[in-house]
């Protein structure tokens, strides 16, 4: 949730990786999701956080054994509620929740997803790279969320192409309809349009490595 005189709105950009270098893999936290809404970019959002949690994650990860494996490094849940992305802008109000109220709620029911989020900082901005496992495995996304419009942008050299205005790839539409299903479709589409990043926030700057 951004805290920049904007209220409920976040404002962030974001990026298709296709593999989280190492010498970025600091900080990691371990997130289950569960969305009990993901309808045309209007979602209802569980999130529970383990931080300094760098768990094993592949195609047949499971995120409720994962969760109740790692259920004591928990130390956040939130309840959030988004409404569709547009233009690098998102509606999101969130409260926090009590932490065994949550975890039961994410067991019970909803669509989840798991992943590994790295906070790393590159250039003048605070990144995060989400490792996703599961049905979204080898998914890779790395994202700069800032309290206002994220404009004049410093672009990490391992960003293949911009994903923020791609619905496909929200975390409440990967939940419902994940990246395996339709991978190799993408793989094929990038490669015949090639690469591409917005003009639509100011100057694109790419960085040097790693």
């Amino acid at each position: 949730m951004t805290d920049g005189g904007y209220g409920d709105f976040e404002f962030e950009r974001r990026f298709l990786v296709h593999e989280l270098p190492e010498e970025l893999r600091d900080a990691p936290a371990l997130i289950v999701q569960s969305y009990y809404l993901a309808d045309e970019g209007y979602a209802l959002r569980l999130r529970a956080t383990a931080p300094g949690v760098d768990a094993p994650l592949d195609a047949g990860t499971d995120a409720i054994t994962l969760l109740d494996r790692y259920a004591s490094e928990v130390d956040l849940c939130t309840l959030t509620v988004k409404g569709p992305m547009a233009g690098g802008t998102r509606y999101e109000a969130e409260r926090e929740i009590d932490v065994a109220v949550g975890l039961q709620m994410i067991r019970r029911g909803g669509s989840r997803i798991v992943k590994t989020r790295w906070s790393v900082w590159l250039g003048d901005d605070g990144w995060v790279v989400d490792v996703f496992g599961g049905a979204d495995h080898p998914l890779v996304v790395a994202e700069c969320e800032r309290s206002g419009p994220v404009t004049d942008l410093q672009i990490p050299a391992f960003c293949v192409t911009e994903l923020t205005d791609d619905p496909r790839f929200s975390n409440d539409a990967l939940a419902s309809r994940p990246f395996a299903g339709w991978r190799t479709a993408y793989a094929a589409e990038l490669a015949a349009s090639g690469p591409r990043f917005l003009q639509d926030f100011g100057r694109n700057e790419r960085l040097a490595g790693p």
